[in-house]
């Protein structure tokens, strides 16, 4: 992923007001971000740790969409989860379902679309295993080569994308 300024990631926010995208926090860790390693940016909102952000590279510009996080619940140290986007198993605390509120006037509306996903929406880095998942069995192993999985990443992030902006 090419670099972004702050400038275009708050422009590129297609479920938000203008005033939100204003007030958002980037990344506490945004000028060291390993951008040659994203294929998004992803991340909690460290001012408000029920919010979190996807800015997706396009053509035409960032796609950004404002997320919701759950609440913090029980979980279980047996169980496992699946990420929908970079198919990475985590213990059940490493995946959450986050809500995106629908852009326009369904999204006001309060209609909203889900995915559950990797908590630290860090998917790019456990894709290349530069993050490793907290699984007692270990990383699945998985035949595609890194390119494929990027591939099939980018395009549930683009199905998510799409449920989204959907008019």
């Amino acid at each position: 992923m090419e670099p972004l300024s702050e400038k275009q990631i708050r422009s590129s926010f297609v479920n938000c007001t203008k005033g939100e995208a204003t007030r958002l926090k980037l990344p506490l860790d945004f000028a060291e971000l390993p951008w040659e390693d994203l294929d998004f940016l992803g991340w909690v909102d460290p001012g408000a740790p029920l919010r979190a952000h996807l800015v997706l590279p396009r053509a035409n510009g960032p796609l950004g969409i404002s997320l919701r996080v759950p609440a913090v619940g029980r979980t279980s140290a047996v169980k496992s989860s699946l990420c929908q986007m970079c198919l990475t198993g985590h213990a059940s605390s490493g995946v959450s379902l986050l809500a995106a509120p629908l852009a326009g006037a369904r999204g006001r509306e309060g209609n909203t679309v889900g995915v559950y996903v990797c908590s630290d929406l860090a998917c790019s880095l456990y894709l290349r295993g530069k993050r490793q998942p907290k699984l007692r069995s270990g990383r699945y192993e998985e035949s595609l080569t890194l390119d494929e999985r990027v591939a099939r990443m980018t395009g549930n992030l683009d199905a998510f994308a799409a449920k989204v902006t959907a008019g």
